[in-house]
């Protein structure tokens, strides 16, 4: 036996006094030095820098083979910075990262920052600091932490949403999809010349039946623009006049206030920017097969989408040109509408309501009101201070008779017109057809205001409830010219269809909850819009060699507020006040003419919805992205089967983002196919939602948090768990971390106070990467005093030198081995990190048994170092060189396991008794059930349970358990 001690020594550390003699001891100071260095040569050398197939970056033969793309759901970079839940997601597409390039796949792994939105504007309107400014400093802190986890991004694809150079392309995209319609025909997008070309050679018709030649410059123009997939329409949506900005539904709580600052949120029409992902509806939810996503993914997604199938039917109304046009899933209950319901913000509502009440109008109806009109115009301004979710979720129904009755089309019966908080102008036509027998909804109304139910589908038996919502035989709907009773609902439904659509009366229509996308925001920091309107009020996109629009520099970065009563004023965005920059002369084809600027602002989801594509090419300034680089790293894949939509191979993320994020993502990326600017149908091909750490927090007596770290776990007198603080008793709460609530834990605390190879490992061995998980500091130090002991046996804490010897292993120590590859490699694959943990635990628990005092055959040392790359990278390395390897071990080799070490020659088996574990045998790999039986019924404890007695049964499943039956 020899014991190597030919490597050079690390850097002695001075770590805790308790560490005395050990000055070479693998702790927190020693972890610092060693996680340093070999961050810094990562950077040096470019470790982690993947290759193009073409560009700057090329290199054909590293792209010749297996190519992976991790994707991360990018950061918003907060001035909080990362607390320890943020890195789990991050820290594990690293793992999996390190594990594939170290078995030869291509690895494309990059990190950016979301970095427009609205904390960073709050910031800026509070104290007058650029949001430019906040942010990049933000996201430099984002990159320190970061860094300091040792994740293996490759650092020259990283961009921001809020750079330059980025938002040029993500406005190039908006023109893109602006200047496209959607060809209902061909079912994709289209150039916009096409259609101005169908039009123009008579293939498509004007709508209003003349010839195009006919039409002015500005008329053609309003006909195009009623086609584009970027459009601008009168849009209902939450005004907060004391912000003086429109609010996504998310930031207005329940009782219709803005959750910043609590003003009043009012539901109202206004002008703004829309994209029409409503064509895209069928694609979005029928591509959703293709997708290696979550189920449950999949189902919110449809969910979202709405994908219903029934009839649209136009009740007339006597007076009034225009009908009332309804869809409804039920067209078969037709001959049991009683009574319509309007939103109060449909469109009709002003032309039906009459002067006065008609004669013998009921009370309830009138809301109190002289007149109509005052009962509906009070009746909106009420509930125009709701929100969307409370309009749907209050159970009193309320509502106000607008004077006005349309005819039932399928009996002439005149039925009352109402305006009804519950129904939602965002939702179907913004018109209900209420049927209240087979509606709880509409029954509840109908109960309320005194109006007739009239069932027309029977009730199973015995049925004594209100509304009945099953299905049944159709009852009560008959006229001279048709009858459905008797019928089923999918019959009847067929038949009254046709019997509408034959009378012109209504058609069967597919419908969606889906909307259109509210694209405006009345804010100053997100990309400007690329558009200027002309003096006819119309937009007109700027060519690409007038991008990037760049913000302008403004003293003031608040919008304008208002009395937060004053529902009826209008948004002023704070780029309105950049005159010079809102009033600029242009030559957008028709010579020099005075343009204004669009002083909205895009969401925060536009950068977001492709920066994927700019990692892939961020240095290009001819293009957003290089085709063959996007066909290389995004392609369809002939070899995962025709349906293959192509994509990055893994994404992973929050379920928090499940709809919003990820259906507008795959909208852009379906547009920027259709038009042949990407040959991947769908941006993400594989999804993964990791789970969350979510932490416990304490309170005292007076309900006050405290701090977290200072509480101390005591037994109660009942044997309970109980905990004090300072010595009095506190109550503990689980779920998020937060400053408020005293326990947030930072990554920069446990790298300083463990090391981050020993956070990584902790984040990773907690459980399941999809299952949330709850922190615990506390428990930190066993990760920390695993590495100790895999340092202990390869390095002499002593002299910092390695001890291995040049031995054979043993044959328990091949098997051992071989074992935890073959598991580790499944586990990596998998992403279940936490057994890969567990099974390095188990062998180096093996090694220190069998080789503790002597050294560990380099052989073995080598392979549990290469294993425990991906999770500890820093310590890896350093072993790894310390073994006499002189480049890293980022690129490989990753150990294979030797089959014939696989191979058990003995298996263990539980004896349950009566279904419960009583005693253990171990036979050979090959024993028959009856050498097993025979040797667990001679088991100690069980032979002593039996007393004699002969079992009942006895059950052996071969490789797993015996069940005896006593």
């Amino acid at each position: 036996m020899s014991t190597d001690t030919t490597a050079v020594a690390p850097e002695r550390a001075d770590g805790p006094a308790d560490d005395g003699a050990l000055p070479y001891r693998y702790n927190a100071r020693l972890a610092a030095q060693i996680e340093r260095r070999w961050q810094d040569r990562w950077e040096s050398e470019g470790t982690f820098h993947a290759p193009n197939p073409s560009g700057p970056w090329a290199d054909p033969a590293a792209t010749a083979g297996e190519k992976v793309y991790l994707l991360d759901m990018f950061p918003y970079p907060s001035g909080s910075g990362l607390h320890v839940g943020h890195p789990l997601g991050f820290i594990g597409t690293d793992v999996l990262g390190r594990y594939l390039r170290m078995n030869g796949r291509t690895v494309l792994h990059a990190m950016g920052f979301d970095a427009f939105g609205l904390p960073a504007e709050q910031y800026a309107v509070q104290t007058g600091t650029h949001p430019r400014k906040t942010t990049e400093e933000n996201i430099q802190r984002y990159k320190a932490q970061l860094r300091r986890l040792g994740l293996g991004h490759d650092e020259r694809r990283s961009v921001a949403t809020t750079d330059v150079e980025f938002y040029r392309w993500t406005q190039w995209i908006f023109l893109q999809i602006y200047n496209s319609w959607y060809d209902e025909a061909q079912q994709k997008a289209r150039p916009i010349a096409d259609l101005e070309a169908e039009y123009a050679d008579g293939t498509r018709s004007v709508p209003d039946g003349r010839a195009w030649t006919e039409l002015t410059g500005v008329e053609r123009r309003r006909v195009v623009d009623g086609h584009r997939l970027a459009y601008i329409s009168e849009a209902p949506v939450n005004w907060c006049p004391g912000l003086g900005t429109v609010l996504a539904n998310e930031e207005v709580t329940a009782d219709g206030r803005s959750e910043r600052g609590n003003f009043p949120v009012f539901r109202r029409n206004l002008k703004q920017w829309m994209m029409r992902i409503t064509a895209y509806a069928d694609r979005l939810t029928a591509d959703l097969d293709r997708l290696d996503w979550p189920d449950s993914v999949k189902a919110m997604q449809r969910n979202w989408i709405g994908r219903s199938e029934g009839a649209q039917v136009r009740f007339p109304i006597t007076g009034v040109g225009t009908p009332i046009e309804v869809f409804t899933t039920r067209p078969d209950t037709l001959f049991g509408a009683t009574y319509m319901v309007l939103a109060p913000e449909h469109p009709l509502v002003d032309a039906i309501t009459p002067e006065a009440w008609p004669a013998d109008v009921d009370a309830r109806w009138t809301g109190g009101a002289a007149t109509p009109r005052e009962a509906v115009t009070g009746y909106r301004d009420a509930a125009a201070r709701k929100s969307e979710l409370d309009r749907q979720e209050n159970r009193e129904k309320t509502g106000v008779f607008t004077g006005a009755y349309a005819t039932n089309p399928v009996n002439g019966q005149p039925i009352p017109v109402f305006v009804a908080d519950y129904v939602l102008m965002g939702y179907g036509t913004g018109a209900i057809m209420a049927v209240p027998a087979q509606d709880q909804r509409d029954w509840d109304f109908a109960t309320a205001f005194g109006l007739p139910i009239t069932r027309t589908v029977q009730p199973s038996e015995g049925w004594d409830g209100e509304a009945y919502t099953g299905d049944g035989a159709a009852i009560n709907s008959a006229n001279d010219e048709i009858s459905l009773n008797g019928l089923g609902v999918s019959d009847a439904k067929r038949a009254i269809i046709d019997w509408l659509a034959a009378r012109e009366a209504g058609e069967s229509v597919v419908q969606y909850k889906l909307r259109d996308w509210l694209f405006s925001r009345q804010r100053y920091w997100g990309e400007p819009f690329p558009i200027a309107w002309d003096t006819d009020g119309l937009p007109v996109p700027l060519p690409d060699d007038q991008l990037p629009v760049e913000l302008p520099e403004i003293d003031d970065y608040s919008p304008k507020t208002y009395d937060p009563d004053a529902a009826d004023t209008e948004p002023e965005p704070p780029l309105s006040r950049a005159e010079e920059w809102v009033a600029v002369d242009l030559d957008l084809g028709d010579g020099l003419q005075r343009y204004r600027r669009e002083t909205n602002t895009m969401p925060q989801w536009a950068g977001s919805c492709w920066y994927y594509l700019r990692y892939l090419d961020p240095e290009n300034s001819e293009r957003f992205v290089d085709p063959e680089v996007e066909r290389y790293w995004l392609g369809k894949d002939p070899s995962r089967g025709p349906a293959d939509p192509g994509g990055v191979d893994l994404y992973v993320g929050g379920v928090e983002h499940a709809v919003l994020h990820l259906l507008y993502a795959r909208f852009w990326h379906k547009v920027l196919f259709d038009l042949g600017h990407v040959t991947s149908e769908e941006p993400f091909r594989r999804l993964f939602n990791q789970g969350y750490i979510q932490a416990f927090a304490y309170t005292d007596a007076r309900g006050a948090y405290v701090p977290a770290e200072e509480v101390v776990e005591v037994v109660e007198p009942d044997g309970t768990p109980g905990f004090t603080w300072n010595g009095q008793r506190v109550r503990r709460e689980y779920g998020k971390m937060g400053k408020s609530l005293r326990n947030v834990v930072t990554p920069d605390e446990m790298c300083e106070r463990y090391g981050a190879d020993t956070f990584r490992l902790y984040e990773m061995s907690t459980g399941p990467m999809d299952v949330s998980r709850p922190w615990s500091t506390r428990d930190v130090v066993g990760s920390q005093r695993f590495l100790q002991r895999v340092w202990r046996n390869l390095v002499d804490e002593h002299t910092g030198t390695v001890r291995v010897t040049d031995e054979e292993p043993d044959v328990d120590t091949l098997r051992a081995l071989n074992r935890a590859i073959a598991g580790v490699h499944a586990d990596f694959v998998a992403l279940h990190y936490n057994t890969a943990a567990a099974k390095l635990i188990e062998l180096n628990n093996h090694l220190t048994k069998a080789y503790g005092s002597t050294g560990v055959p380099r052989s073995v040392a080598e392979q549990l170092v290469q294993m425990m790359a991906p999770l500890t990278p820093h310590v890896a390395e350093e072993l790894w060189s310390l073994l006499g390897h002189e480049g890293s071990l980022a690129h490989g080799p990753f150990p294979v396991a030797d089959e014939q070490y696989l191979v058990a020659d003995t298996v263990e088996y539980p004896i349950q008794v009566n279904g419960k574990v009583r005693g253990r045998i171990t036979v050979a790999a090959d024993a028959g059930t009856d050498v097993v039986e025979a040797a667990a019924l001679a088991e100690e404890k069980v032979a002593a349970l039996l007393d004699g007695r002969t079992p009942r049964k006895v059950i052996v499943v071969p490789g797993r358990l015996v069940n005896v039956v006593v």
